[in-house]
């Protein structure tokens, strides 16, 4: 009797270590399935969402209006102010440049009012009867068809105003005109101003290019509030901001200098 219930027990507690023992397994068996599963969920819903790319801003964005108007309109420029005061005055003989502006650059700004009191040529209609950049009201003017162009006025000994529109990528002459509503009062207020600079246009745009270097878009002769008279010189830098120098035309001294941040 003793013996047997000493089997009973020995077969009771082998009975209980076996279940225990495969409950365990069993239990370690679904942790790793479910352990499995999460990590098959995880890798395919890492396929479905889409990683973030940072990028940064190009240069180009992060120019104003302005800046990117001029980079536009110099980037198809090919002829320089000097080559273009060169064509100008070669158009007319004996002619002195009066004022000479890159059409489409800084066109809505208040340029400084010619000699012949008429206000910039730039605002005139092309000979094709196709508006400048600065009558089409566009927020960002871009070079024509035929691309960007030097607008000068040379003036002769008496001073009498021509009107030379030039192709700023073949140094074309476009139109050469002589300004008619000029009087006799503009045309002695040209010659006078024109007596009183003894400082050519090309040597007070390299005054204000040592200054600041960059390019050179207008170059305007005006009067100094009555105390002579001065060279205004724009010129745009590799920032694509325009700085304004005004040079006495009588001895290259600058009197001012203005940037535009936009």
């Amino acid at each position: 009797m003793n013996s047997a219930s000493s089997r009973s027990r020995t077969l009771k507690a082998v009975g209980a270590l076996s279940l225990a023992a495969a409950t365990a397994l069993l239990m370690t068996g679904c942790g790793q399935s479910s352990d499995s599963a999460s990590s098959a969920a995880t890798s395919e819903a890492a396929k479905v969402v889409p990683q973030k790319q940072t990028t940064s801003p190009s240069a180009t964005a992060q120019l104003t209006e302005d800046q990117r108007e001029r980079k536009t309109v110099l980037d198809a420029t090919k002829v320089t102010f000097d080559d273009a005061a060169t064509t100008a005055t070669g158009e007319v003989a004996g002619s002195k440049l009066v004022d000479l502006d890159l059409e489409g650059v800084d066109d809505d700004d208040n340029q400084s009012p010619s000699p012949t009191a008429t206000g910039s040529p730039t605002g005139s209609p092309s000979p094709t009867g196709s508006p400048s950049p600065t009558g089409t009201g566009s927020p960002s003017a871009s070079p024509g068809a035929d691309g960007p162009v030097w607008v000068a006025e040379v003036a002769e000994k008496d001073g009498t105003i021509h009107t030379v529109r030039i192709n700023a990528v073949d140094g074309k002459v476009i139109e050469a005109r002589v300004d008619a509503d000029q009087d006799a009062d503009d045309k002695k207020q040209t010659a006078d101003w024109l007596a009183q600079a003894t400082q050519t246009p090309q040597q007070a745009a390299k005054v204000a290019t040592e200054k600041k270097k960059g390019t050179v878009t207008s170059v305007s002769l005006d009067d100094n509030d009555g105390k002579g008279v001065i060279w205004q010189v724009d010129v745009v830098g590799s920032d694509w901001k325009k700085t304004t120098f005004d040079v006495d035309a009588k001895n290259d001294t600058i009197v001012r200098e203005e940037t535009d941040e936009d």
